[in-house]
């Protein structure tokens, strides 16, 4: 029980420098000087993030500087993103800014896996 109901938060007032990595949900309100790595991440509009964000979900509302790499995401209107964005379903709401490029991470796989394949099978 303790596993699907763990999160973290990181408060307004406090700024980490180093990378983060949680198995649990992370909810962040602070700044962030380096990557994060985590199972669900949620951002407040007032937190910062200079890194890469690797999750399974995230609902992103602040600014983010660095790569994004998330199955399910949610770019809420007041997210400014500078970055790459990876995704597998994505959601955007009318006034977020997003300075990068935009891919589906299946496009990615769908093209290595059967590549690998063939070379194996020869």
């Amino acid at each position: 029980m303790a596993n699907g109901s763990t999160f973290s938060v990181i408060g307004a007032d406090v700024t980490i420098r180093g990378d983060i990595t949680a198995t649990a949900d992370l909810h962040i309100d602070g700044t962030i000087e380096g990557d994060i790595t985590c199972a669900s991440l949620v951002q407040g509009e007032k937190s910062g993030i200079s890194g890469a964000v690797v999750a399974e979900s995230a609902r992103l509302a602040g600014k983010v500087t660095g790569s994004i790499r998330a199955r399910e995401l949610v770019i809420l209107r007041t997210a400014r993103i500078e970055g790459d964005v990876h995704y597998d379903a994505l959601t955007i709401e009318q006034g977020a800014e997003v300075d990068g490029r935009f891919a589906p991470n299946a496009r990615q796989a769908v093209k290595a896996v059967p590549n690998a394949q063939v070379e194996a099978a020869e």
